[in-house]
This record gives C-alpha cells, structure tokens and sequence, in this order.
C-alpha cells in the first residue's frame, strides 16, 4: 500500500504538472470506485486545478471554484499522470480525469479487490468527510510529542500503523522506524519512557523525511507503477541487519510480514511467528 512518502512524492509531482490545467472531462469506468453522487462527476468539466496534496495516505485535489477530490489508493491503487488517455476497456482504470490539451490523470487499481475510491466534495466538506474526519495528526513533518500521542497498551507496531492514531505510517515504513529507533516493534506505547518517546518522533520524522527526499532524487512523470521504495529492514528477513549485521527476522500474519532485527531491537529475543500460533491453537 502506498503510505505518506509515496503518496506525498506522488502529490507534489502531480502538482507540479496540472496547476491551472483545465479539466476537459471526468469518467468512472470502475462504477464502484465513485462513493458520491452530489456534485455530480460531469461537474469537474471546466474546472481547473490549484492544488494536489494529500491528508494522511489520501490525496486531495483542489479545483478552483469550491470542488475537491479525494481520492484513496487502499492497498493497489495509483494515482498517475499520462501523456495519453485510456481506453474505456482497460481493466485497470478506476477514474479518468481528462485535460483539455490531451493528457489524463488516471486512477488504476491492480489485483481484483477493487476496493480504491475517490470522493467528489465541495471544499468546506473535505475536512468533515468520514475518513479525513477520523484521521489523528500527521506523520511528518512535525508530529507531536510521541509520549502523549502513543500513550496506549498497545504494541508500538499497531499504533502507530493505526490512522486514528498518527495518520500516514503503514507496514512497510513502521518496519523502517522501529529498526531506525532500536525499539522493539512489541513494546506497548504506554511503556515508552521520555527518552524513547523522544527517540521514536526524530526517527519517524527523519526516516519519513529521508524517503521522501530519495523520491525526489530518483523519481520523474511518468510516475512508475511500483516505486523504488529505499527499505533496508521491510521484507528483507533472512539478510543482514543493516545496522550490526546479524539477521534479520520476521513475525507471519496471515496477510502481511513484520520484519525486525533481534539484536537490535529485542535484546536478542526471536519473537513468536503467528502462523505457528495459529496452528497450535
């Protein structure tokens, strides 16, 4: 799934290429993807962009006039900008976005879950709608004091995964944080002391920060369909811990990986592998 420093790297260049372009017209081949119908899409003709930024892992595009469009990824969506414009059969296609001189911005979604959407609100409504609404503070670039914020009896690896909580983290970037802070992915948020909370908001910050900068240094339009993520510690199990050079170790999920380093974050401690607890159950 896309999280902050691919979406915010996916926002600014975007941004950068439509200001002021005018919308020729907008289609919704993937029927379900629209979760509105007031205004309605034929609105967005005419209209032009002022700006393309985001709120957590969600895009928000503003439109001169008071139309705004939100728009989320979930876990294989992307938000790209082509030179060309789709055709109408192509099974990838969520939403199409057409500008008058002939490019497209194009939501496409990978896999058969379709569950990406996008959202077309007048501009006094975005911060109002459900998903926006419910979201906790960002991620970068200036959290708040972490000791407060996770204060939680709950593993540092849920919450701050956890959108209502710090909007913006996901499974591959909490991996990043928690190795980059030499904390364990199990520790409880309530159970961080000062220095760790302290600890813990610089890495974040820092981590997030140095992907976001990487992106700008490799990234261009056309945006790739998968980025080249800069992960040292997520999906990398099996290979040597980056910092001390032991091995990398994983904890199974039914659908996803947690990935850490025993040395340097569990005092050596191999953690459970859930797919074994499930078994023995």
């Amino acid at each position: 799934m896309p999280e902050l420093p691919e979406v915010e790297i996916t926002a600014r260049l975007i941004d950068a290429a439509v200001a002021g372009g005018e919308i020729e017209s907008a289609l919704a081949p993937g029927i379900n993807a629209l979760k509105t119908f007031d205004p309605p899409l034929t609105a967005l003709g005419g209209r032009r962009f002022q700006h393309v930024g985001r709120r957590g892992k969600l895009f928000v595009i503003e439109l001169d006039g008071d139309l705004a469009v939100e728009v989320h990824l979930m876990s294989a969506g992307r938000l790209q900008l082509f030179d060309s414009r789709a055709s109408l059969r192509d099974r990838t296609s969520r939403l199409l976005v057409r500008l008058t001189d002939g490019r497209e911005l194009r939501l496409r979604e990978f896999g058969t879950r379709q569950r990406a959407w996008v959202k077309l609100l007048r501009r006094d409504e975005v911060g109002r709608e459900e998903t926006i609404a419910a979201l906790g503070p960002e991620a970068w670039p200036d959290p708040p004091p972490f000791g407060e914020l996770l204060d939680h009896p709950r593993p540092l690896y849920a919450l701050l995964r956890d959108q209502q909580v710090i909007a913006g983290i996901g499974r591959s970037w909490v991996d990043q944080i928690l190795h980059a802070a030499m904390i364990s992915p199990f520790k409880r948020g309530n159970d961080l002391d000062e220095d760790e909370a302290r600890r813990l908001r610089e890495t974040t910050i820092r981590v997030l920060g140095d992907a976001i900068a990487h992106y700008e240094q490799t990234l261009s339009l056309p945006i790739p369909d998968k980025l080249p993520m800069p992960l040292t510690v997520h999906r990398r199990n099996g290979e040597p811990c980056p910092r001390c050079g032991d091995r990398l170790e994983a904890v199974f999920y039914e659908d996803y990986v947690m990935c850490y380093c025993p040395t340097c974050q569990t005092e050596g401690k191999l953690l459970k592998d859930r797919r074994l607890s499930r078994l023995l159950k």
